[in-house]
């Protein structure tokens, strides 16, 4: 059974805007040719908050992106760059992406927060805004 991913981060200040969108590019460039990687959509909501939505053939092949390429050095700059982050997994039949007002009743049923070095108090609260639908996603695969 497909297993979805979802991820919300929130770069704490305008400074760390040009790394955190830099390696946002190349981890895209790496979904999109990942082996078991069956669909990608990535969101910019308000507050410089980012939501990601992924769809695995399986956890194995979702751990080994998660290690690989520019993904694993880039998630550990994030505990610095973020003040919120959050994560939730779940199986599901199909491959179909859920809607961002879906991922984000998961990952409030679901998720859990990150660890960032420097935490909202929303992060704390495990708080997460819901995303503004109106805002246009990009499909990476």
């Amino acid at each position: 059974m497909p297993l979805v991913s979802v991820t919300r981060l929130r770069v704490r200040s305008w400074r760390f805007m040009p790394a955190f969108i830099f390696s946002a590019l190349r981890i895209g460039n790496q979904t999109a040719q990942a082996e078991g990687c069956l669909a990608a959509k990535v969101f910019r909501d308000r507050r410089n908050a980012f939501w990601t939505c992924t769809c695995w053939e399986s956890e194995a092949a979702m751990k080994a992106f998660m290690t690989s390429g520019p993904h694993g050095p880039a998630m550990r700059k994030l505990l610095e760059w973020c003040d919120e982050a959050s994560v939730a997994h779940w199986e599901q039949e199909g491959g179909e992406m859920p809607s961002w007002s879906e991922a984000h009743r998961r990952m409030l049923r679901h998720g859990r927060a990150s660890k960032v070095n420097h935490p909202s108090n929303a992060q704390k609260a495990f708080r997460i805004d819901e995303p503004d639908e109106t805002r246009k996603d990009r499909t990476l695969k």
